[in-house]
């Protein structure tokens, strides 16, 4: 399976999720960036709100791609003590990281004027472009249930099978169109899989908002 974009994506994504549309209490939050943009045409197809979560990966010494944590803009989230252990990450820099991480998601959140917002007594429908080896979902979701939603949904296009496994225990309902066995990246399963800009996000929670 192959998504044309992640407007596409998202159209796609909604059909598998219509029993919550228009529903009250219920709320979409796209992962920033690429997953507001899923999450858009989710909350479109849905009649629902729109938000957004800010997660930021706590990248390893001189591999700023391998994520060794996640966290939100109040620097909380979860680290991978097995991958910290093996590589001899040390403290020193894992309370560096988490702090200049933190600062950026509050920039952001500022940004989308987005800051101090909850989800208390909301289902949230969590949404991502996809889901690799899990760090950021795991850290929204552990954001997510810190700002008092009721009940939460993952819903994502396309992500890592083991992962799935690893979040259902965590959430109240996983939704995935395709759980390759051949995953390696997010991006090999779409056409187009550009950069998101804070331009777009900015301009996708002002069209859809109503929160």
């Amino acid at each position: 399976m192959i998504f044309d974009d992640r407007h596409q994506a998202g159209e796609k994504l909604a059909l598998s999720l219509l029993p919550f549309k228009g529903q009250k209490d219920v709320i979409v939050a796209g992962l920033a960036r690429g997953g507001v943009v899923v999450a858009h045409s989710v909350a479109q197809k849905l009649e629902l709100p729109l938000d957004v979560i800010i997660i930021r990966k706590i990248g390893a010494p001189h591999n700023e791609e391998l994520a060794v944590g996640a966290i939100d803009e109040n620097g909380e989230g979860l680290l991978n003590e097995s991958i910290i252990s093996a590589l001899g990450v040390s403290r020193a820099y894992l309370k560096d990281e988490t702090e200049r991480q933190r600062q950026i998601a509050q920039k952001r959140l500022e940004t989308y004027g987005r800051k101090g917002h909850t989800f208390r007594g909301k289902t949230v429908i969590l949404v991502d472009d996809g889901i690799a080896t899990g760090a950021s979902m795991k850290a929204a979701i552990h954001c997510t249930k810190k700002k008092g939603a009721k009940k939460i949904i993952v819903a994502v296009p396309v992500a890592s099978p083991d992962t799935i496994e690893e979040i259902k225990p965590t959430v109240d309902s996983v939704v995935c169109l395709y759980e390759p066995l051949n995953f390696q990246a997010v991006g090999q399963f779409y056409e187009l899989f550009d950069q998101t800009t804070d331009a777009e996000v900015i301009s996708l929670l002002i069209g859809k908002s109503g929160i």
